[in-house]
Order: structure tokens, then sequence, then C-alpha cells
């Protein structure tokens, strides 16, 4: 395809003609896939996910923000297989494959380096290569490009490659995929002003930078600025709670002041495909240069080891009431890694029941997004049954439309690690 075909095929006035392709059925992928399909693009949709393939296929969506009814309404648009040979007659692929980390906090790139070497089997001319993947500054340059080039195409010249990191905050309706700004980074300018074409189509506002590795450090500082500042939080709240402070109260007072503060709320520990994940690509890239980033790391410590802190205090509650772990009933209410959505993806819930379970405790948990945790043996039980019959109710993640301060008003006892107990009508004799 030449180069001004190209360029015209992403313009607005030509986009019912525009192919995309998306790798990567996910979080990242799926919303990507309405968005361009809904914009007037064809979409070839792609994963290795057999499941997840013949789901799209039939309009079934398994993501809390895609609804179902959205992808049936665009079934003549979406094209959903399991097959790279469809994407040599597309404009644009655009990667969004895992990027986790191994059991020693390394980037494992295993996903994206083979979706790179399939890719390149049918890369053509004047193709656009988008990676979305959160992964170390120089991946895109270092390791997408060179798999690429494999086909015997040169990036910059015969095809087209930039980075451009995902902001979805899954759950959210006040940011969307239109109205959050995209930031994009390309090999050299042609590249860049591709990538500024295809995603004008379904943002409002596109940011360009100067290249990928602005655009992959500008992901890993959003995110190390929220662990940082949530791990600062979480480690306030452990020192308040020693002294007897609330720590929510003085959240409250420091939030009024209108200059130089940020409110950020102490929790369980961090979850999702994010936060838990991204500071270590950086700190494990640091290496390289000779920097250990003491800061960075220690933040990812202090927020991993706040589900120890939970159980900690889970005892400590327990032992006030005479009553040890062992045999006694406890309610947690959450499983999820946040509040409004289904995600279980290092979510602290999780872990604090491992540990509850290891200390034989009489564990249920009740979650309107999680019917079921198999790794744990456990299905969301009915709440008001089983707040009743709980001796302790632990609140770990505070979904809208649960009415916590009633179901703490009939429970024998309630922890609360969200903050949201802090109205008067909450009981005396809760543990808060």
């Amino acid at each position: 395809m030449p180069p001004e075909q190209a360029r015209t095929s992403v313009s607005a006035n030509d986009e019912v003609h525009l192919k995309v392709g998306i790798v990567g059925l996910g979080y990242v992928g799926l919303p990507l896939v309405v968005s361009f399909a809904e914009a007037g693009a064809e979409v070839i949709a792609l994963d290795t996910d057999r499941d997840k393939v013949e789901a799209l296929s039939r309009g079934e969506s398994y993501i809390e923000d895609v609804p179902s009814e959205a992808l049936r309404a665009l079934r003549g648009r979406i094209h959903a297989t399991t097959r790279y040979a469809g994407l040599a007659r597309v404009d644009a692929v655009i990667l969004c494959v895992p990027t986790p980390l191994t059991a020693n906090r390394e980037p494992d790139l295993s996903a994206l380096v083979a979706a790179a070497s399939a890719l390149g089997e049918v890369l053509q001319p004047g193709q656009l290569v988008v990676l979305e993947s959160t992964t170390y500054p120089s991946t895109t340059r270092e390791r997408l490009v060179p798999i690429l080039e494999e086909s015997g195409l040169r990036a910059g010249t015969d095809f087209h490659v930039a980075f451009s990191p995902e902001r979805i905050d899954p759950g959210r309706t006040d940011h969307t995929m239109r109205t959050t700004p995209k930031v994009v980074g390309g090999m050299n300018e042609e590249s860049g002003a591709r990538a500024e074409g295809l995603y004008g189509l379904v943002c409002d506002r596109i940011v360009r930078v100067g290249s990928p590795e602005v655009a992959e450090m500008t992901k890993l500082l959003e995110n190390i600025f929220r662990s940082v500042n949530i791990a600062l939080v979480n480690e306030l709240s452990i020192l308040c709670d020693r002294m007897g402070i609330d720590v929510w109260e003085v959240i409250d007072a420091a939030s009024t002041k209108p200059y130089g503060f940020m409110r950020f709320d102490p929790g369980p520990g961090m979850g999702g495909h994010c936060l838990p994940v991204d500071p270590f690509y950086l700190t494990w890239k640091a290496r390289e240069y000779d920097l250990s980033t003491e800061f960075i790391e220690l933040a990812g410590k202090i927020n991993a080891s706040m589900p120890e802190h939970c159980v900690t205090r889970i005892e400590r509650a327990l032992n006030d009431l005479r009553k040890p772990v062992n045999g006694t009933k406890i309610l947690l209410m959450g499983m999820s890694y946040k509040a409004g959505v289904g995600d279980v993806r290092e979510s602290p819930a999780i872990k604090i029941a491992e540990a509850l379970q290891a200390l034989h405790a009489d564990l249920s948990y009740h979650d309107p997004y999680v019917p079921e945790v198999p790794e744990l043996g456990l299905r969301s039980v009915d709440v008001a049954r089983a707040v009743t019959e709980a001796e302790l109710v632990v609140i770990i993640t505070a979904h809208p439309g649960v009415d916590h301060v009633a179901i703490a008003e009939e429970a024998i006892a309630v922890l609360d690690f969200r903050g949201v107990l802090r109205a008067p009508a909450v009981p005396a004799g809760a543990v808060r």
C-alpha cells in the first residue's frame, strides 16, 4: 500500500474504508475494537485465546466496560480470528498483548515476541504498527522493530512504527477512550503522523511526543506517580493505626488545602494489570544504567505488604473479641481489586483470603461483580444472610450499590479498610 494511500485511509473523511487489526482482546484490546468499529472501520480482532474469539463472534462480551449489545450492533465490522493471515490486508495493527512480570519480577515479553514474529510473516509495505502494551523504555525500538524487520521491510521507510500507552481505567465512565488524551510517539515524523491520524478517529485529543521512548516512559511515570503516593498514604495509615489517629480525618483535613496537595486514599494494597507491575519494568531497566531506583522499589514493597498488614489487623480485631482466626466465621466484602469492576488480577483481597484460609478461618465473601473465585474454592454468598452469620465482616472493596453502613449495623463486628464507615450510623461496637 503506497504511503499516500495509507494516509488517506486513516483520514476522517474516508474512515469507513479503514481496516484496523487489534492483537490481544483483553481489557485494552476489546474496547479498541469497539471504538474503531463504531468509527466506521473494519476491524480484524485477533487473540490466541479461542474462547475470547468465539465469544466475540457470538457478540458476547466478557468485559464489564463493553456491553454485549455494542458488540452485536457491530457484527458486520468486527471479524474475530486466531489467525494472523487476515492482518495482511489492514492499514494498521495495534498490539495489546499481555506484558506481565516473571516470578523474579523481570519483564516477560514472550507474548509480545510471539505476536511480533507472527505479524512479521504477514507484514505489508505501508502498514502502521502500534504497540500499546505497557513495557520499559526502548522496547519498541530494540525488541519489536528488529523482529518485524526480519520480514525484509525497514521500519520508518517501508512500514511505520509507534508506541501509544493505554490509559484504560476499568469501570470509569467520566473518562472514556474518546475523552482521554492519547499519547503517541513515532519512530520518525511520518510514523508519528500516521499514528496521530489513526487515533484521531477514536480520541478527541492526540498528544504527540518525539519518540517511542518518551511515550513508553510517560506510561511508567503515570503509574509510578500513583504507586508512590499510594505507598505514602498506606505507610501513614499504618502509623496512624498504631498511634490511634483517624487517617481518614487526616486526609480529609489535608485535602482542604487548595494547592500543593493531591488526595490519595490508603487501602488493602494495589491490584489490577498496571500499578503492581509497571514500576518494576523501570527498576529492571534502570539496572542496565547502573542505577538503583530505591524510591520506586520501596513504594512497591510497601504496597505489596499491605495485605499482610490487613491480616494482622484482622487477627488483632478478633483478639479484641476474644476469638481466634481458626474456625471463626469471617465475611469478606469485595474480592475484585477496585470498586465497580470484576477484575481480580493482583487483587489484595485474594491475597488476604489466601492468608486467612491458611490460618483456617471459616471464610466466605460477597462480591456482586465476582460470582466465584475457583482458586479459593469459594462463591459469592447472599449478603443478607452471611452478615448475620459472620463473626467479623471485613470491607476490602467498597462496590457501588452495596449499603455498607446498613451491613455494619447488622454485623456483630466490622473492620473497614476503605474508610466507608465514618458515618454516625456505624454501631458503637464496630471495629473500624
